[in-house]
């Protein structure tokens, strides 16, 4: 099967880093999804199949650029640690790290999730 354009290019980067990247319930999987209208954020234990917790823009006037990233990011860490969630790993599903998926992930790192303690290193 080929991997015509852009999209199937990203969706080629997308399999090769999920075959790399896999949640555990100490350090679950971030899942970032952009919409045309929304973004979503949420915490995936792959060991279990599990979401264990999440986060939207769905429902709420926030749009979809950097503003409204940063907000779901700070929303999306409260709500993991809410859920007892002190690391995670990021799945940017075959993005680059830059832009809306960056200002996310550092706001969630900015809440206190993502520091491993020394003892777990």
């Amino acid at each position: 099967m080929k991997w015509k354009g852009r999209k199937g290019q990203r969706q080629r980067r997308h399999l090769r880093i999920r075959a790399k990247v896999q949640g555990t319930a100490d350090r679950p999987r971030l899942v970032v999804v952009f919409s045309n209208r929304h973004i979503q954020a949420q915490f995936v234990d792959d060991t279990a199949g599990v979401t264990l917790t999440a986060a939207s823009t769905d429902g709420k006037k926030m749009g979809k650029n950097l503003a409204a990233a940063t907000a779901l990011g700070k929303m999306a860490a409260q709500a993991a640690l809410e859920k007892g969630i002190k690391a995670f790993v990021v799945d940017r599903a075959g993005f680059k790290y830059h832009g809306r998926l960056k200002a996310l992930v550092e706001a969630v790192r900015a809440a206190g999730i993502g520091a491993i303690p020394k003892e777990e290193k």
